[in-house]
């Protein structure tokens, strides 16, 4: 497998192909998903809950990004790999870049950060700086205080028009990709059509021209109820091994069998 760059994605999406994306923490995992050809591999502030034991990803830093983003670097050597920048690490666009740019420094190829328009300047001076983003839009977990809990965003004429707006506005700023999470399948559906950037879905159906999972949650090793979109990839692998997890992750989601409809919000 070559290595996959943010063109492959544009040419995934032009073909309608689907592309996957698998969160990643360590080096161990990285060369595991480079066998089961996962194209994106995304070190996600996810870490604070799955790795920290953590109870949301608020506490995250950027050396805690910069480390993990390290440790997957080095197993890596076919996927995209992106880092999430952390909570109050881009509240201006000259700390967007700064912290970003560490992130790039430790093996990141782009970064990722959650919000809407608002994010737009500082999407353009990252890009300036040589710094590719992609954009977290929806179901924000950063801003769970705010939304006051985790719920579906988007939903009802106006906050959907408003969302795909938004949308438009980071492509033309310069957004490399977008990140839809918790959204409804048919506008996920419309702003994928709408944008020339690659869109990965999370909870936003089949549509997104990417899926993300965290790989904790598709190998069943989460506690508690699973969010409606999750699934066990474990228990339906080929050998019953983490390896085959993600290369059942990787068929299900090229073929169309995932995300199926239970898997989404109206």
């Amino acid at each position: 497998m070559k290595p996959v760059s943010l063109s492959t994605l544009r040419e995934l999406k032009s073909r309608g192909e689907k592309f996957t994306v698998l969160t990643c923490y360590d080096a161990t995992f990285a060369q595991a998903m480079n066998g089961a050809g996962i194209e994106v591999m995304l070190v996600g502030d996810s870490l604070g809950m799955v790795l920290q034991g953590r109870d949301s990803t608020l506490p995250v830093t950027v050396s805690d990004m910069a480390y993990h983003t390290a440790c997957v670097a080095r197993g890596n050597s076919t996927a995209l790999l992106m880092a999430d920048m952390p909570f109050m690490s881009y509240s201006t666009p000259e700390e967007a870049l700064a912290n970003a740019a560490t992130l790039m420094r430790a093996g990141a190829h782009l970064v990722k950060l959650e919000g809407g328009a608002w994010l737009a300047d500082t999407v353009t001076r990252l890009m300036q700086g040589g710094i590719p983003a992609c954009v977290h839009m929806g179901l924000t977990p950063q801003s769970v205080n705010v939304f006051g809990g985790y719920k579906v965003q988007g939903r009802g004429e106006d906050a959907g028009e408003q969302m795909l707006r938004e949308a438009q506005a980071l492509e033309a700023a310069g957004a490399a990709v977008l990140l839809l999470e918790c959204v409804p399948r048919a506008l996920a559906a419309r702003i994928t059509a709408a944008l020339k950037i690659p869109v990965i879905g999370i909870g936003a159906g089949l549509d997104c021209d990417g899926q993300v999972l965290v790989v904790h949650d598709m190998l069943g090793l989460h506690t508690g109820k699973p969010a409606r979109f999750v699934k066990n990839f474990l228990a339906v692998s080929d050998d019953g091994s983490v390896a085959g997890a993600f290369r059942a992750y990787a068929a299900e989601v090229k073929s169309g069998q995932y995300p199926a409809p239970e898997h989404g919000f109206d």
